[in-house]
């Protein structure tokens, strides 16, 4: 294992690195401490070619105008909080709004958007980040880390850690595009998702969630067995049409760290299986990818990339009976993902 830390950029009078983690297998991580944005994860496929499968930049300037979240932590919520409000013990926060009404991924400058420091690990890296009271809106002054690190068994582990001196709300993850045909030589329409999850969230036209848990039983939303992903952005289901036609939503899961999420493309035989201590994942299939710009001199278009966004489900301080986003003074907040990286046999 080695880890590699190189200059990628300056914002005003912060200097922002890049991290690369190496493991024994030449699996390659890089993130950047603008973000925790990870810029590249470079595996093989089934012929023994190592490319990478995630859309990124190379250049800093790239990402200070990215409007995708590309491999981003987002927060202090990840996804949307209807109106831009919330109430906590009888008063009420006001929160940035940069989604039409509502607030998205932790507003116009989110965890995203900013140069977190970082310290270099044997295995990995740290990103800590102090998010002052009132940051975007949001309660309490809350500290947390991000922590990157990768294995011999082609594992890399997303650990998020934070406390908060004030009662505040706190769902993070990572906004990854996935793409694992390598270096984006095929969009992801082909790509084959299976999760244990027999439950997905109705949308209202906002994409905020209605409040409803549908059975995902006879929908296109049922990857309990092997789905490829086209047959979401073919279907004639509203809730597909609804989003742009494809997928936007987030799902229950059954059960945690029991490859609960598996990707798949069968043509660079390469896996993704995700296992996390979240309830939920939103399922993104990159249906607002425009065709302005490029990704490493390949041009940006629709279902380019796929995000699985292991979260806490998104609005939850509006609905009573989803799981809490509320995180109490002092309280400890932990969360761990783990993405391993395969080859079908």
């Amino acid at each position: 294992m080695k880890v590699i830390q190189e200059h990628f950029g300056q914002i005003d009078d912060q200097s922002v690195s890049s991290f690369t983690l190496v493991n024994d297998h030449g699996v390659e991580v890089t993130a950047i401490n603008y973000g925790c944005i990870i810029t590249k994860i470079v595996v093989p496929d089934k012929n023994g070619h190592y490319e990478n499968i995630v859309l990124g930049h190379d250049q800093l300037n790239d990402y200070l105008r990215d409007p995708y979240f590309l491999g981003a932590v987002v927060g202090r919520v990840g996804g949307r909080i209807k109106g831009g409000s919330f109430e906590l013990d009888g008063k009420t926060y006001t929160l940035e709004k940069n989604d039409g009404n509502n607030h998205l991924h932790g507003g116009i400058r989110g965890f995203d958007k900013v140069v977190w420091d970082a310290e270099m690990m044997e295995d990995g890296v740290c990103f800590s980040y102090f998010s002052p009271d009132g940051e975007e809106g949001y309660p309490g002054n809350l500290q947390i880390r991000v922590t990157y690190i990768l294995n011999n068994d082609n594992e890399l582990k997303i650990n998020y850690e934070a406390q908060t001196d004030k009662k505040t709300l706190l769902a993070v993850t990572n906004h990854s595009y996935f793409n694992l045909s390598g270096n984006l030589k095929r969009d992801i329409l082909n790509h084959t998702l299976t999760m244990k999850s027999d439950q997905f969230l109705e949308l209202d036209q906002g994409f905020i969630p209605t409040g409803v848990f549908i059975d995902v039983k006879n929908t296109p939303f049922d990857f309990t067995s092997e789905r490829v992903i086209e047959t979401g952005i073919t279907s004639a289901h509203p809730q597909n049409i609804l989003v742009g036609n494809g997928y936007d939503h987030p799902f229950l899961l059954n059960t945690n760290h029991a490859e609960e999420i598996v990707l798949k493309d069968s043509e660079s035989g390469r896996i993704l299986t995700i296992e996390t201590d979240e309830v939920g994942v939103v399922v993104y299939s990159g249906n607002s990818l425009k065709t302005e710009g490029e990704f490493r001199g390949v041009q940006s278009s629709k279902y380019l990339g796929i995000c699985l966004e292991t979260q806490g489900l998104p609005d939850a301080v509006h609905h009573s009976h989803f799981p809490s986003a509320i995180l109490d003074k002092d309280q400890r907040y932990s969360s761990t993902t783990i993405y391993t990286f395969g080859i079908e046999k």
